[in-house]
């Protein structure tokens, strides 16, 4: 069996999560065996309907009051709990901020091993095989399991989404059993940058500026490409962020966030290796640059050799005709 942990945001299962649950379902097929989904939290019977859609045969509803904002060591031992019950051979995370944090502290609890930032999986016989981006994406390692269950997870934008529009399937749902003194940390305050839609790692489209942007209030330029797209997030490199000039959360490299998208659109951006380990994996790559020998164009699948403030409003004006 393949156990698919789905992560629960403002109300809605993170696109993350279920390509992955898609992506079990397909593997499930190859090994036969099926592919489950867990919840967990509160006021969750919601949801299942929607696991069921993208490939799960049973859903697992863990909850308790406790749970009803992200706890590390409440989530650990309630999928530990389950874990220990029903004995999935493989479990999935998304490689999301959450699943990044508690799939390290399952497969410690577990005593077996994880890979992390998953890009390809595969079945041989019964052993799952994964393949993983080492030393900056440089190289592509592929692992296998000596440990059982077999845990990873599984980079977003990368597994295709598939709908199956079947809603029938077994929904289990299991109270956990947990104390104040079990749940050792809690969630107080989410914060959130005004005007922030979309992460970076789940966008289809990704606008990023680096130094040659110049300042921040140049950022308002890729803002503008941004809303003529659905679905799209504005993105940085690490030099634009260490000057202030955009949010952290917007970075997009090594020391950054990794994303995947179909597009990814780099302005002024030089193409570090640090800075390419976090984007090079997206479908297809435009970059805009001054410099004729910036490494991003090794990359990019289309190049423009020109200053990014003459590019910018012609194709800001060409996409309005396109798109509208």
């Amino acid at each position: 069996m393949i156990l698919v942990f789905l992560e629960v945001r403002e109300e809605k299962i993170k696109k993350s999560s279920l390509e992955a649950l898609s992506h079990a379902k397909r593997r499930a097929g190859e090994m036969s065996t099926e592919a489950n989904a867990v919840l967990v939290g509160k006021d969750l019977n919601n949801f299942a309907s929607e696991a069921l859609r993208y490939g799960a045969a049973k859903v697992y509803i863990l909850e308790n009051p406790l749970l009803a904002q992200y706890s590390p060591s409440g989530f650990t031992l309630a999928l530990i709990s389950l874990i220990k019950e029903i004995g999935p051979e493989i479990i999935f995370f998304s490689a999301t901020s959450m699943g990044k944090d508690l799939a390290p502290r399952v497969a410690a609890k577990l005593g077996v091993g994880l890979a992390s930032d998953c890009i390809s999986t595969a079945s041989k016989g019964e052993k799952l095989e994964v393949g993983r981006p080492i030393f900056a994406g440089k190289a592509l390692a592929t692992l296998t399991f000596k440990s059982s269950p077999a845990i990873a997870t599984l980079r977003p934008n990368v597994f295709p989404l598939i709908d199956s529009g079947e809603t029938q399937g077994e929904v289990v749902k299991k109270t956990v059993n947990l104390s104040e003194e079990d749940v050792k940390d809690k969630v107080i305050e989410i914060l959130k940058e005004e005007g922030t839609e979309l992460d970076v790692t789940e966008a289809d489209i990704v606008i990023s500026g680096g130094r040659g942007m110049k300042g921040p209030e140049n950022f308002g330029l890729l803002q503008e490409l941004s809303s003529l797209f659905p679905h799209s997030a504005i993105g940085a490199s690490r030099a634009a962020v260490d000057a202030g000039w955009i949010d952290h959360q917007h970075q997009v490299g090594q020391t950054g966030k990794t994303v995947s998208p179909n597009v990814y659109l780099a302005f002024g951006i030089s193409g570090a290796t640090q800075h390419l380990a976090g984007m090079g994996t997206s479908k297809f790559i435009v970059a805009v640059n001054k410099d004729s020998e910036a490494p991003i164009f090794k990359s990019a699948d289309f190049g423009i050799v020109g200053d990014l403030f003459e590019v910018i409003p012609v194709l800001r004006e060409e996409l309005k005709k396109v798109l509208s």
